[in-house]
């Protein structure tokens, strides 16, 4: 086990753990009081794990990321490490991240994270957010709208409710982010009655919103008890007439299905049935929703621990070496987890050494639809469990900065929730 204090000698020595950056670009690890922010100036008062954390994310954040949609994803994880030691230093990053999320969305981006979803941002900012929101960027920033809704109600149900109003104006719904409103507006509340019946008149394009027909139905069924019989008779056969024209598909046949099931709960079978009769596009669709087999979800790429304990003891790196990027680098963190909980450094190292190469070959290959920064963060985890210095070591030196910063969040993640015991 490493002394906890020869391990932040280590740290901060400038050489033994190598920085992309030079240590005079970080106003985090400058000698001038002057370049440091005021909630800095008391780390004398944390704990060597909390100095750990917080050192550790100045560095990270400090790397250039010149994608916006990785600096987002920096700046979200940073705030969410250090905000339960240095709540200062996280609203600066909240703060900088919702302006990247707010310019990435004006231009027509949906951004990997959102920090307002996940209620990672103060009031002032996330109205500030919402007012410069564009009308025609609604749905977008739907992730973002919910977040300030849910998250502040007070201060953002007014400024999403217009900028909602707006949207419909111009046929751009986001059905999420008008339930999320409803919701805090009241059910029952004049806005939120007038609204639901709104929205279903100004339904868009089927057959290029098979995406969001769940969606539609699911606020069908949860607004239909909330309104007048007739409101909840009108917009279910406007559903169902929208559904009928969208191409037969199994996103198609659960709405389809959820929707008849909310229509015959609050109408009863008679008012269902008369309701049915009153077009034929919706009888149809009624009576033959379409294909109900299961939704295609995306595959979880996960890596059974329990496996990599299974096959401790005997060396997998030829097994490893076959597999793709991203697979390799997460079994072999796992087998390298396995072998170093297990007393087996050499091998753990040895697995590390395999897995860190994995990331910089995955991250080099990666697409948009791909998830590598989970990949780089499981992997960073896993090292960190068994050695935070190395770990954080291996982390800097990972050939793209973007990838540097996630692994080393991960690792300042460990030590911020474990602790240093290694």
């Amino acid at each position: 086990m490493a002394d906890i204090k020869l391990l932040f000698a280590v740290l901060l020595t400038p050489g033994l753990v190598s920085n992309p950056v030079s240590q005079t670009t970080n106003p985090r690890v400058s000698d001038s009081p002057h370049s440091r922010p005021e909630s800095t100036k008391a780390q004398g008062k944390l704990t060597p794990e909390q100095r750990f954390v917080v050192d550790t994310v100045s560095m990270a954040v400090a790397l250039p990321q010149p994608d916006p949609q990785d600096r987002l994803r920096v700046l979200s994880t940073a705030a969410d490490v250090v905000s339960p030691v240095d709540r200062n230093m996280a609203r600066s990053l909240w703060r900088e991240g919702v302006q990247i999320e707010s310019d990435l969305i004006r231009l027509g981006q949906r951004p990997a994270v959102s920090m307002m979803a996940s209620g990672q941002a103060d009031c002032a900012t996330a109205q500030n957010f919402v007012d410069n929101l564009q009308a025609d960027a609604v749905a977008q920033a739907e992730q973002s709208l919910i977040g300030a809704v849910t998250s502040c109600p007070k201060q953002t149900v007014d400024s999403v409710s217009r900028k909602l109003d707006a949207a419909m104006e111009k046929k751009v719904l986001a059905p999420r982010a008008l339930m999320a409103t409803m919701e805090a507006q009241g059910t029952k509340s004049a806005w939120s009655q007038a609204h639901f019946a709104r929205m279903f008149d100004s339904l868009p394009d089927a057959k290029k919103s098979n995406h969001e027909a769940e969606n539609f139905a699911a606020m069908y069924a949860r607004m239909s008890g909330e309104v007048s019989q007739d409101a909840a008779r009108k917009a279910g056969v406007q559903l169902l007439v929208w559904l009928s024209g969208m191409d037969d598909s199994p996103q198609r046949a659960l709405a389809s299905t959820i929707t008849t099931g909310a229509m015959r709960k609050v109408l009863g079978d008679e008012g269902y049935r008369q309701a049915l009769q009153t077009d034929v596009a919706a009888n149809a669709v009624a009576h033959n929703p379409g294909r109900q087999q299961r939704i295609q979800r995306a595959p979880k790429n996960g890596v059974s621990v329990l496996e990599a304990m299974q096959n401790k003891g005997t060396d997998q790196s030829d097994r490893l070496r076959e597999l793709p990027p991203s697979n390799r680098a997460r079994e072999a963190a796992a087998d390298g987890f396995a072998a170093g909980t297990g007393g087996n450094k050499s091998q753990a190292n040895k697995y590390f050494d395999i897995a860190f190469a994995a990331v910089d070959e995955a991250w080099e290959g990666r697409t948009p639809d791909s998830n590598t920064a989970a990949v780089v963060q499981e992997v960073g985890e896993a090292a960190a469990h068994v050695d935070a210095l190395n770990a954080l070591a291996r982390a800097q030196k990972l050939h793209d900065s973007g990838a540097q910063a996630i692994a080393m969040l991960a690792v300042a993640r460990v030590v911020g929730s474990s602790g240093l015991t290694r």
